[in-house]
Order: C-alpha cells, then sequence, then structure tokens
C-alpha cells in the first residue's frame, strides 16, 4: 500500500510536487500502530460495513483516536487496494492537493488517467482533472479505497467541490474513507438521503469504561473500576487523553490523584509535554528543539546553522526513534509535532526573550545560500529584515514573480508587510513592483526614482547587474502601463545591455523575467501604431519556455498578436490566436484574473463583426477582469472600442457614444486608437442623422492604416463624398495586404459608390466578391452595416452563413443504416467548448463555471448543439459530434 510501483515512466518522473520538493513519501504510508494500541472490533466492524457505501466519515475531535483506527482497519483489508493521503496544513492550493492524492493512487497502481499530468501550480487544477478521473475510477472492476487522513485541514470549498465531483462519478470504483476533525464541505444529507454514507463520529469514537480499563491496562495501570469511570467521565472517553494521562500516571508514585490532576487542569497536557519530554532531554538537546520550533521543516544541515552546532543529525535521529514528537518526514527531512512545536515556541519566548528573530535570521540567511528562496523569503519576513528579504528577491533576479507563477500571490503578500522598514535599491525595487503590480504608477514611479538614486551612487559594482536588470524590467512596465512607447524602448535597451553582466544561470531560473520584458515591449509598440515591431517582441514572448512561470506573459502575449490580426482584419487567425491565449493559463490553473482579456476582447470583437451579439456581450463581460499590471492603455482602448461597436450592432448609438467619450489616459497618442475611435464616434452619429459632426471627426482618422482608411471611406460615402470615399481606397489599397474584415468593408464602400452612379454590373460584381470573401471568415457585420441599397443585389444570396458541414465519409451512418442529417450550421466555437465539455461529463452547473458564464447561457449553447447537430439529448449530441470528427 505504500510502494511506489510504476506506470511504465522512468523513475525520476512526477516525483516532484508543484513546489519543486519531492513528494514526502511518509503522507502516503499508513500510519504504524504503537505497541500500547487498542484495537476495538466494534468500530473496524462498523468501517467493513462503510464499504458498501460510496462514502464513509471518520469524524471526531482532536487525539479521538480516528487515524490510528481507520489506519488499523486498513491494514487488515485483503483484496482491495487502499490509497492513504495525509492533507497538508489548512491553506493548500487545489494544484498540491491532487498532485498529491494523484500520487497516492499511484503508488497502489491506480496511474492518472491519460491525459491527466500532475497539477503545475499548487492552487489550481485543470478543470477538466476531476472529470477523467472519475472516469477512470468508475470503469474498475473493484474498488479502491481512498483514505483522506486529517481533511479537517482541507478548508478550500473548491477543493471540496472538486472531490465530490470525482466520488459522485466515480460510482462503485471509489470508496472514499475521511478523517477528519470537522464537517466537511460536502453535501452529506445527500448520501445521507440515498443510503450512500457510513458515519462514525465522536460519541462513537469515545472509549467505554472497560476499553479505558483495558488502553490503561496495555500501559502497565490497573485501576478500579470507579477510578476509571470517572476518568472516562473527566475526559469523556478523549484517546489521547487517556494515553497521555495513562502515560504521565505510570510515572506517578499515586496514579490514580494525578489522573484527578490532570482532568482537573486544562492545561495539564502542555504542562505535560513540558514536563515529560522537554525536560527529559539533556540541557543542550532542551536548547535545540526550542531553537528549532521556529523551523517548519529541517534538515540536519539547517539546524545546525539555526543552532550553531554540528551534531544535529544524530541528535534528529535519536529524537524520532524515541517518539520525543519529532516526525521525521523521510529524505532527511523532519518537523515537530504541531502542539508540541507550539508549546515549544511559548518556551522559547520565555526563556530566550528576543532571540526568536535572531533565529528566524539564521535560517533565512542558510536557506538563502542553499537555494531554497521561497522559504528563505519566509524567514526574512518572519525576522522583520525587509532589507535581506528584499535583496534575496531582486539578487535571485525574482522580481518578476511579483506579477506571474505559482507564487506571485505569495511573493505579494508577503511583501505587503513590508512598509517602510528597510533601505537601499533592493527594497525600493520591491516597493516600485508592489505599487505597479497593483497598477499604481505614480508611486511605482516614486520608488523607481529612488531605486535609481540608490544604484547610481554605487555605480560600477558588478553584483548589481541583478539589481539594475530588474529596475529595468520595472521601467519598462511603467511605461507600458503610462502608453510611453519611448521609454519603454529605452528600457528594453538597458535590458539588453545588463542581461550580458548577469550570470546565465540566472537567467535561465527564471524566463519569466525576459518574457515580461518582451511582452511590455510590445504591449509599448502596439499602442504607438507599430504593428511590425510589436509583432516582433510579441512573438518572442510567446515562444518563451513553456512553463507556470512564464505563462502570464505568453497568455497576454498571443492576446496581443491576436488583437493585431483582428485589427489587420485577419477575423480566423485572430480568433485561433485569441483561443490560444486563453490556453495558456487555464492549462496551468493559475488563479485569476491571470492575464489582461485582451484575448476575450478580440473574441468579443470578432462575434460582433459576426453578428454574434448574445456571445459578444458573454465575452465581453468575462472580459472585466484582468491582472492590475496589465491594464494598459491598450486593453483600456480595446474595451471601449468592443463595447462601443457592441451598441452600435444593438441600435443604441447613445450607448457607443458614451462608450468611447472618455480619452484613455496615456502618455502619447496611439494613431489606431485615435482612429478606430473617431471611427466609432462617427457611426454612432451618422446613425442620429448628425452627418457635419461626423464628417468632421475625419480628421482625426490616420490613413495610413487600411483599416482607418476603408473606415474612413465609409464615413466619406455616408456624408455624400462617393468620389472622395473611392479616391480614399484607391491611395490605401487595402486589398493587397489587409484581412477580409477590412477589405469586405472596402469592396462594399466600392459597391455602394458604383450604385450611386448608376453602375449596377459593377456593384453587383463587387457585392459578390464580398460575399466570397466574408465567406471564408463567416463576417456578417458589414452586410448589416450597408443599408437598404445592397439588398437588390443580393437577390436570392444572403450575407454569409457558417458553411454546412458533412459527416466524415464511413462515419456518418445512424443506426438504421440512413446517413443522418447534415449539420445545416457549423458549431460556433463557444459551442464547440460546450461540446467537449459535454463530452467529459461536466453538468450545466459545472461547464458554466468553467467557461464563466451563466447556466441560462450554457442552456442557450445547448439548445443550439442540438439543434445543428439534428440531436435531442446529451449522449446523443456527443455521439453525434465524435460520428463528425468534431471531438
Amino acid at each position: 500500500m505504500t510502494g511506489l510501483e510504476g506506470d511504465g515512466s522512468s523513475a525520476s518522473e512526477h516525483l516532484a510536487d508543484p513546489h519543486g520538493d519531492p513528494f514526502l513519501r511518509t503522507r502516503f504510508a499508513v500510519p504504524a500502530r504503537p505497541g500500547t494500541y487498542l484495537r476495538r472490533e466494534r468500530l473496524t466492524r462498523h468501517l467493513d460495513q462503510g464499504l458498501r457505501t460510496s462514502l464513509t466519515m471518520v469524524n471526531g475531535a482532536a487525539g479521538a483516536g480516528k487515524t490510528l483506527l481507520v489506519a488499523d482497519w486498513a491494514e487488515r483489508l485483503d483484496g482491495l487496494p487502499v490509497a492513504w493521503f495525509t492533507t497538508e496544513t489548512a491553506g493548500t492550493g487545489p494544484g498540491m492537493f491532487w498532485a498529491y492524492l494523484l500520487r497516492a493512487l499511484h503508488a497502489v497502481g491506480v496511474p492518472p488517467p491519460a491525459g491527466v499530468g500532475f497539477p503545475a501550480d499548487a492552487n489550481r487544477v485543470s478543470p477538466t482533472l476531476g472529470a477523467r478521473l472519475a472516469a477512470e475510477l468508475s470503469a474498475r472492476e473493484r474498488p479502491v479505497v481512498l483514505v483522506l487522513d486529517e481533511f479537517d485541514r482541507v478548508t478550500s470549498p473548491e477543493i471540496a467541490e472538486q472531490l465530490e465531483f470525482v466520488l459522485r462519478h466515480a460510482g462503485p470504483g471509489l470508496r472514499l474513507v475521511l478523517v477528519t476533525r470537522t464537517e466537511p464541505l460536502l453535501p452529506l444529507h445527500r448520501y445521507r438521503a440515498a443510503g450512500e454514507l457510513t458515519e462514525i463520529r465522536g460519541a462513537e469514537l469515545a472509549l467505554t469504561p472497560d476499553e479505558a480499563a483495558e488502553l490503561l491496562e496495555l500501559h502497565g495501570l490497573r485501576l478500579p473500576p470507579a477510578a476509571v469511570s470517572a476518568l472516562v467521565e473527566r475526559t469523556r472517553g478523549w484517546a489521547a487523553g487517556l494515553r497521555l494521562c495513562a502515560l504521565a500516571a505510570g510515572e506517578s508514585p499515586d496514579p490514580e490523584v494525578y489522573l484527578k490532576e490532570f482532568e482537573a487542569d486544562r492545561s495539564t497536557i502542555a504542562d505535560f509535554l513540558l514536563a515529560e519530554v522537554l525536560k527529559r532531554q539533556d540541557a543542550e538537546t532542551q536548547d535545540l528543539l526550542l531553537r528549532v520550533s521556529v523551523l517548519d521543516r529541517f534538515c540536519p544541515g539547517l539546524v545546525n546553522a539555526v543552532t550553531g552546532r554540528d551534531d544535529a543529525e544524530a541528535v534528529l535521529a535519536r529524537l524520532s526513534r524515541d517518539n520525543a514528537f519529532v516526525e521525521h518526514l523521510g529524505h532527511g527531512l523532519y518537523r515537530l509535532h504541531p502542539l508540541f512545536a507550539e508549546i515549544l515556541r511559548a518556551h522559547l519566548r520565555t526563556r530566550l526573550p528576543g532571540l526568536e528573530p535572531e533565529l528566524h535570521r539564521r535560517a533565512a540567511g542558510w536557506l538563502r545560500r542553499s537555494g531554497r528562496l521561497p522559504e528563505a523569503l519566509g524567514h526574512g519576513a518572519a525576522a522583520d529584515d525587509w532589507e535581506f528579504t528584499a535583496n534575496a528577491l531582486v539578487d535571485d533576479l525574482a522580481i518578476g514573480q511579483f506579477f506571474t507563477g505559482p507564487r506571485s500571490d505569495a511573493v505579494a503578500g508577503l511583501f505587503s508587510r513590508m512598509g517602510r522598514e528597510g533601505r537601499g535599491a533592493a527594497p525600493e525595487l520591491v516597493r516600485a513592483a508592489d505599487r505597479l503590480a497593483r497598477c499604481g504608477i505614480d508611486g511605482g514611479l516614486t520608488h523607481l526614482h529612488r531605486a535609481r538614486h540608490e544604484l547610481a551612487e554605487h555605480d560600477g559594482t558588478a553584483d548589481e547587474a541583478a539589481a539594475r536588470l530588474s529596475c529595468a524590467l520595472l521601467e519598462a512596465l511603467a511605461a507600458r502601463l503610462a502608453g510611453a512607447p519611448e521609454r519603454a524602448e529605452d528600457a528594453a535597451r538597458a535590458a539588453g545591455r545588463l542581461r550580458e553582466a548577469v550570470p546565465a544561470e540566472l537567467l535561465d531560473r527564471h524566463p519569466e523575467l525576459t518574457a515580461l520584458l518582451l511582452d511590455h515591449l510590445g504591449s509599448a509598440r502596439l499602442w504607438a501604431g507599430r504593428f511590425e515591431e510589436a509583432r516582433a517582441a510579441l512573438s518572442t514572448a510567446a515562444d518563451s519556455a513553456p512553463g507556470a512561470a512564464t505563462a502570464l506573459p505568453r497568455e497576454d502575449s498571443l492576446g496581443r498578436l491576436a488583437l493585431i490580426d483582428y485589427l489587420d482584419g485577419w477575423l480566423g487567425r485572430a480568433e485561433r490566436r485569441a483561443r490560444e491565449a486563453l490556453a495558456e493559463t487555464e492549462r496551468f490553473g493559475l488563479s485569476r484574473p491571470s492575464g489582461s482579456g485582451v484575448e476575450r476582447l478580440v473574441l468579443a470583437a470578432v462575434a460582433v463583426d459576426r453578428d454574434e451579439l448574445e456571445q459578444a456581450q458573454v465575452l465581453l463581460d468575462t472580459s472585466a477582469e484582468a491582472h492590475p499590471a496589465m491594464r494598459d492603455p491598450v486593453r483600456e482602448a480595446g474595451r471601449a472600442l468592443t463595447t462601443a461597436r457592441l451598441h452600435l450592432a444593438r441600435g443604441d448609438p447613445g450607448a457607443a457614444l458614451e462608450a468611447v467619450e472618455p480619452e484613455v489616459s496615456a502618455a502619447a497618442v496611439s494613431p489606431w486608437a485615435r482612429g478606430q475611435t473617431a471611427l466609432v464616434a462617427a457611426d454612432a452619429h451618422l446613425a442620429e442623422g448628425r452627418t457635419e459632426t461626423a464628417a468632421g471627426l475625419l480628421r482625426e482618422v490616420p490613413d495610413e492604416q487600411p483599416a482607418c482608411a476603408v473606415g474612413a471611406a465609409r464615413v466619406r460615402l455616408a456624408t455624400g463624398g462617393a468620389a472622395e470615399a473611392v479616391r480614399l481606397l484607391d491611395r490605401a489599397r487595402p486589398e493587397g495586404h489587409a484581412g477580409p474584415a477590412v477589405t469586405v468593408r472596402a469592396l462594399l464602400v466600392r459597391a455602394q459608390a458604383a450604385d450611386e452612379a448608376g453602375d449596377g454590373a459593377t456593384a453587383r460584381g463587387l457585392v459578390a466578391r464580398a460575399l466570397a470573401e466574408a465567406r471564408r471568415e463567416r463576417l456578417r457585420r458589414p452586410f448589416t452595416e450597408a443599408g437598404p441599397w445592397i439588398r437588390r443585389y443580393l437577390g436570392a444570396a444572403s450575407p454569409p452563413r457558417p458553411m454546412t458541414v458533412r459527416p466524415a465519409p464511413g462515419n456518418g451512418t445512424s443506426p438504421r443504416g440512413q446517413e443522418p442529417p447534415p449539420v445545416v450550421e457549423e458549431l460556433s466555437g463557444r459551442e464547440c467548448d460546450v461540446l467537449r465539455r459535454l463530452a467529459l461529463m461536466m453538468s450545466t452547473e459545472e461547464i458554466a463555471a468553467d467557461l464563466y458564464v451563466s447556466v441560462n447561457t450554457v442552456k442557450t449553447h445547448l439548445k443550439s448543439v442540438y439543434r445543428k447537430l439534428s440531436v435531442n439529448r446529451r449522449n446523443e449530441a456527443v455521439r453525434r459530434a465524435r460520428e463528425l470528427d468534431l471531438l
């Protein structure tokens, strides 16, 4: 039950948790029972009955004997695999929880299902993990028994929901046993009503007088029945209390009197631990225990550094063997029993006041030298040594962790306590990063100025290259947020020079720094309208080494590349890039909001051009969330423009004007943002009959960009300048390098001009070309915008509809031998998203949560999917989609 059998992969594969630390084998081991353990058959029989139900809960107070009871029962099970997983302390994220749970199943011969890897982020998991794991377990011939010990430490509703989903859908392939101190966050009433819950609670766990007498006898104590009954009454049958009482009473000259005193004073347990465990050690060992109480987990080297000794390895091994509340975790790691550690820390403050910060400082120094930066930062902060802590972060070139990666929230939270403590360049850089991570441009620039001043006073120091490179990164971010492209270029040039002075292994260790820098530079260039230069920087950022650390800049870069494609008129390409961007952070399960949401804005804009207005609104709503450090002028302008275009498409020009009226705050003017804003405003004014106002806005429209030139031509045409509109198109020549969303509109402008000139044949030919080009991109909006003149040229044709999809040869026959009806419309991207999750057995509510949309929206998409696939039920939709190679 505790082995680590392989699944065909290499022995070194999947041996690290999401933090990069080795899996702790002790968390998969069934706890050993002491020689004085009392086996209680009435409880093991109850657990045997639990094998008939999907869920068993053993719920009682700390020390009630839950773990040892289940461990003894599990060791005696025959014929069933038992996976044991002792959960970590409260606050463990879903990624860490599921990584360990999957490893526990793997250890007993139940490998993760195909396509499910181990989570890379301690705080997130893939939305498909639960469905795939449930499907794998439901196919088992024999159930696997999964014991989750100390489940009360799991306080995350998200983890509880995910676990309940797996349990509900695994069927008879899983028997879940929860060992917990508190009521778990599961819908127990459902399992209770269905007869699928076995419960062992505190009252049943409590020792009876007869059991207590047996337990005391195992400790060498024989007491009168009345004394035993009194002890049971006073302890309420609490197993740990009885054991501690028995241990202490065994050393007392009058056990019966001692037992009365022990239970009379509620602090007696703490007194016992100090008197009977700590004081039994020699003075040097007592001192070691007091000092290591500030550590969560420790190895002999760290203990030596904190205590100033050189014999920690032997001392720790002895304490572990002697069961002196020092637990060996494997791989040379130890930890104190939490209660013992808490009592020791309180005793440390009494016996050696003022020493605790120094111990944290020593631990931080050793951990930093050992390359264990996260732990070093934690102890540095605990010591209130912010200068050390900030320098550790900056010297390691880890300043980018404020913005991206699985530790960004932890780093930001840790340094939020720094305040004004700490002087020098590194603390100022950390303060600047903290402000910029919250989009505080002014505060960030103030601290950056102070950091530059500190660095200038020590110019020429070789080991300051990391600080200077960190400064360049933050300056690029500040420039991006402020809409100052030239400042971003200066920062990028400075960073390029500084990279040569930084050790290559530091850059390799922190690929997020380069990815962030390129993303900031590309975004600033995009704001400036230098699309090709922006594309170069953003493409390089998007191609950064894949991983959780670079997921955010890669997502954001892909989203902005999608925006460039959209502005150039390539809707299909923009949609593909935007969906690729969405997949980046989803695959690593990073917390939301993770990116800028630009990719959702692009998808919303594409949906408007395709006249899918409901979907556009949903996407626009979900794009509202954004990482504060990504809320730059590009995003704000894109959101305003997409919102305005959606209002126009719905026939509300007043709301469109309100959406684009506020100017985006930026140091430099963006030619494309200014032009697109003017065009949207002009369209809104035209819709309300203000032709002169619309015409007056054209001076704001640059004609060097094809999309803006075509838009200006449309406005000219609408205000009576047909000849001038055609001349604008002749100068811009969008047909040579713009995509269909631009060229279709250009063709329609020329067609309308020909129609007004009485040249119907030319107009008809131009409309036909526009229809042909629009069909590839499912582009409908330009035809709706064109006005009534176009109707005579459409004839029997209609604006492009989604293309017909036919069944794949050989796969499309119905059960009766007839070919199923063809799909009359291609499924939209969002409908495909819903269909894929349908195939994973996700409920409507789960699909809605996964896609960040409402349940009603999911139901609407499902109805559309059923109609297009000519089916009536979920399973038929999935089968039909597979027949058509849509899944």
